[in-house]
C-alpha cells in the first residue's frame, strides 16, 4: 500500500507528528540494564516519504552494525519498532522524553528492560560545527515579545565598534536557536560564518523551545512577525550595533516571514537575506512539495512502480491538501479536523490487521495529526502569500535557492522572486540558484528529505563565501 497517513510536508523541516518526546536522532545504551548490559546503539530518522520513521540499530557485542529496523509507531509520547527477519522476532516497546527512551524489549517471548540516552557522538561528524573557544564574544540575551519570552544567543565580534547585525529566522515547526535538525545546526554554523567576517548575529529559540516562553503551533503569522521586530528592536538598541545596518536572514518559512517584517517595521530593518524561501502562495508550495517529494520517495522505494500507480497516488493526496486547503480559507477548523480522520479512518481500512490501529489508540493518533495539522501556524503557512510584499521590498535583497530542493522547488519560486523584486524596483536584488544543493543547502545527490541527515555537510561553503561577498559588498564593516 503507497497511501500514506496525513503526509503533509511542511517548507522545512520533518513532518512526523512529535511529542512531548522528540525520537529523532542518535541514542546509546544497553538491553537488560544490571542483568546482561548489552550495549546498543539505535539511530532514528525519517523515512523516504518524509511522514513516518526510520531507522538502525548497532549491537556491537555481536557485530550487528547498521541493522535496519522496522514498523515504526509513535503517538508522541510511546514508540514501539521491530529488528525484522531476526528468530524470535525481537521487539521495542517504550516511552520517549526529550533525552531518554526506556521501556521492554522482547526475544520469543522473554522479555527485557532496556534503556536509551541521547548519544551526542554523531555531532563530532559534522565537520562545520564550530567548537569553542570562538574567536569572538557570546551573550545571552532574553526579552519580551508580547505576552511571551524569547531567548536566544547574540554573538559579536572583538573590539568596540558598532557593525552591522543580523536577525536569523528559522523555519516551519518549532526549532531552537541553533535550528537543529537531524544532527545538524544551520544557524549555528551561519552565525560562527558571519560573526567570524565581522557581523553581530541574533538567533533565536522559536517560542516554547529552550529558553523560549509560549507555543509556536499557536502563534499566526502576525505573532511571528511581532517576535521578528522585537529582536530587531533588541539588536538596535545595543551599544555594538549600528542600528541603521539590522537586517533579516529567513531560512523557508522565515523567508516568508522576513518581507513582512522588513515593511513593517518603519524603515528599522535595511536588508533582507532570503534562503530556501517561497515567493508563492504556502499552499502552492505545499502540492509541489507533495508531487515531488513523493515521486521521489516512491520511485526509491520500488522503482518497479508504473507511472500510473505514482500518479494516482499523488493525485489522492492533493485531494487531500484541496479539501484541507478549501477549509481553512472558509475558516472551518472543525471542518478540517473532519477531513484528517476521515483520511486516516480510510487508509487504517485499507492496512493489514496487524498494522491496524484501533479504540484509544487510533483516536490518540487522530488527535496528535488533527491538532499538528489545523494548528494556527500550519493555517498561516498554507494561506499566506508573499507576492503582495515582495512586490513592495525595495531594500537590498539577496534570494538564493537549490537546484535539488523538493521542499520549495527552484523552479517554482525563483522566476516569481525575480518577477516581484523587478515590479517592486528593487535594483539592489540579487537572486541566485545553486546547482546540486537541497533545501538545506547542503550539496545533495536528489534533494529528498531522507538525505539530510546523512550528509556530513551543514551548509555548503560556496552559500557562506555568497551571502558574506554580499554583506561586504552591501553593508561592509568599516
Amino acid at each position: 500500500m503507497y497511501r500514506r497517513i496525513v503526509p503533509l510536508l511542511l517548507a522545512l523541516v520533518t513532518t512526523v507528528a512529535l511529542g512531548q518526546g522528540d525520537p529523532l536522532g542518535a541514542w546509546r545504551g544497553a538491553l537488560g540494564p544490571g542483568l546482561i548490559d548489552l550495549e546498543i546503539r539505535v539511530a532514528i530518522t525519517v523515512d523516504e516519504a518524509g511522514t513516518g520513521l526510520s531507522g538502525t540499530i548497532d549491537i556491537p557485542a555481536q557485530g550487528l552494525v547498521g541493522y535496519p529496523l522496522a514498523e515504526f509507531v509513535f503517538d508522541g509520547t510511546e514508540i514501539a519498532f521491530v529488528m525484522p527477519d531476526v528468530p524470535g522476532d525481537p521487539a521495542f516497546a517504550g516511552s520517549v522524553t526529550a533525552d531518554r527512551i526506556e521501556g521492554t524489549f522482547t526475544q520469543g517471548g522473554q522479555p527485557l528492560p532496556f534503556v536509551l540516552e541521547r548519544d551526542a557522538e554523531p555531532t563530532a561528524l559534522r565537520p562545520q560545527e564550530p567548537v569553542p573557544p570562538f574567536p569572538y564574544l557570546e551573550e545571552e540575551v532574553s526579552f519580551a515579545s508580547g505576552d511571551v519570552t524569547l531567548a536566544g544567543t547574540l554573538t559579536l565580534p572583538p573590539g568596540d565598534a558598532r557593525v552591522p547585525a543580523l536577525l536569523l529566522i528559522t523555519g516551519s515547526g518549532a526549532q531552537d536557536r541553533n535550528q537543529e535538525i537531524l544532527g545538524h545546526k544551520p544557524f549555528l554554523v551561519i552565525a560562527d560564518h558571519l560573526t567570524r567576517a565581522g557581523y553581530a548575529v541574533l538567533r533565536l529559540d522559536d517560542r516554547g523551545v529552550g529558553g523560549s516562553t509560549g507555543s509556536d503551533a499557536d502563534a499566526a503569522f502576525d505573532d511571528l512577525v511581532g517576535d521578528v521586530l522585537a529582536g530587531v528592536d533588541l539588536l538596535r538598541a545595543h551599544p555594538r550595533v549600528d542600528a541603521a545596518r539590522v537586517g533579516l536572514l529567513g531560512h523557508s518559512q522565515g523567508g516568508f516571514l522576513a518581507p513582512v517584517a522588513a515593511l513593517e517595521s518603519d524603515g528599522n530593518v535595511a536588508f533582507t537575506i532570503l534562503l530556501a524561501a517561497p515567493a508563492l502562495d504556502g499552499f502552492s508550495v505545499l502540492v509541489a512539495q507533495n508531487e515531488r517529494i513523493l515521486e521521489v520517495s516512491m520511485r526509491a522505494a520500488d522503482p518497479t512502480l508504473s507511472d500510473e500507480v505514482i500518479a494516482e497516488v499523488i493525485a489522492d493526496q492533493l485531494a487531500f491538501l484541496e479539501a484541507l486547503y478549501e477549509r481553512f480559507l472558509a475558516e472551518d477548523v472543525p471542518g478540517a479536523q473532519a477531513v484528517v480522520r476521515d483520511r486516516i479512518e480510510s487508509e487504517m481500512a485499507e492496512m493489514p490487521d496487524e498494522q491496524r490501529m484501533e479504540g484509544e489508540a487510533l483516536e490518540s493518533f487522530i488527535a496528535l495529526q488533527q491538532e499538528g495539522v489545523t494548528s494556527p501556524a500550519f493555517r498561516s503557512f498554507v494561506t499566506f502569500d508573499p507576492q503582495p510584499y515582495l512586490r513592495r521590498l525595495t531594500i537590498p535583497t539577496l534570494a538564493i535557492f537549490g537546484d535539488l530542493d523538493l521542499q520549495v522547488p527552484s523552479d517554482q519560486s525563483e522566476g516569481p522572486m525575480r518577477e516581484a523584486l523587478a515590479a517592486a524596483g528593487n535594483t539592489s536584488a540579487g537572486v541566485v540558484t545553486f546547482s546540486g544543493l537541497n533545501h538545506l543547502l547542503q550539496p545533495a545527490r536528489t534533494g529528498g528529505v531522507e538525505e539530510y541527515g546523512a550528509i556530513e555537510i551543514t551548509i555548503d561553503p560556496s552559500v557562506l563565501e555568497t551571502i558574506t561577498r554580499w554583506l561586504r559588498a552591501w553593508f561592509p564593516v568599516r
